[in-house]
């Protein structure tokens, strides 16, 4: 860094030079006096006078040059701490910037441990959503008409290609979990429905079905004709059969209210 003041060296010269300045001026007036009074006489008054003069001259260029460089060294001793409360403060900086740094890193390798995990859990949900969906689109062939009517809009929703889905694997499970739930329910209740189905004669009819689950069935119509139902790979298979005939119109009358409880035997084909 440049500095106006003169260093050791400058002060040094600039006091060399007004010494030699001075001992010229004492030189030049000893000569005039051995000129004028020779060379025993003593300097005249005036002649003392310019020494002191100088002399005093001297001693203030002297105690200018002293001040100038305490002034100046005072300046820069500042200037020094300064730059060193500067760079204390930019190493703090430095210092608390390579902490965050390191923070930052062992955040990001903590959330990347986490996103591995999280696509290793999706992975296998994936892969579990998948499963279930085969296994619904299997039952769903096999399962009650009215049943298959309710469900259609979800089953709707099964994507075709599951590596491909547009969804995510949530709403694939949030719609599988919803059919699945209204499978369980349908499979632990007793329901009745109304249906329209070709009887001996060869004629569509409306019949009364009780639906047991989703295992068995029986219809009768208001002829007397009946029949018994079972699931298949191919969806329902009906058999007609006017043996349970009575006992179906009896059960029905029993779930509608209309006769008393009582047993009712009814053939079932457990498969």
């Amino acid at each position: 860094m440049t500095s106006r003041f003169p260093g050791p060296r400058a002060r040094a010269r600039t006091l060399a030079l007004t010494a030699a300045l001075c001992v010229a001026s004492l030189g030049a007036l000893s000569a005039q006096q051995d000129g004028v009074h020779g060379a025993n006489e003593t300097p005249s008054l005036k002649e003392t006078r310019v020494v002191m003069g100088k002399w005093i001259e001297t001693q203030q260029i002297i105690s200018k040059e002293r001040n100038d460089w305490q002034q100046g060294k005072e300046i820069l001793t500042n200037r020094l701490d300064l730059m060193r409360r500067e760079i204390a403060g930019i190493e703090e900086k430095i210092k608390q910037a390579e902490q965050s740094v390191a923070e930052t890193s062992a955040k990001k390798s903590e959330l990347l441990a986490q996103e591995e995990a999280l696509q290793a859990t999706t992975s296998q949900l994936a892969s579990a959503v998948t499963k279930l969906e085969v296994d619904v689109r299997r039952l769903f062939k096999s399962l009650p008409a009215p049943l298959t009517a309710k469900l259609q809009p979800l089953y709707q929703r099964i994507p075709e290609d599951a590596g491909n889905a547009r969804v995510t694997v949530a709403e694939r499970f949030q719609n599988v979990l919803g059919i699945l739930n209204e499978l369980n329910k349908a499979n632990t209740d007793i329901t009745v429905e109304y249906e329209v189905r070709d009887l001996a004669d060869g004629k569509p009819s409306e019949v009364r079905v009780m639906y047991v689950g989703l295992t068995q069935a029986y219809y009768v119509s208001a002829r007397g004709e009946a029949g018994i139902g079972r699931p298949s790979a191919d969806g329902w298979k009906w058999e007609p059969t006017k043996a349970v005939a009575d006992d179906v119109a009896m059960a029905l009358e029993i779930i509608q209210g209309k006769q008393s409880p009582a047993f009712v035997p009814l053939p079932v084909k457990l498969q």
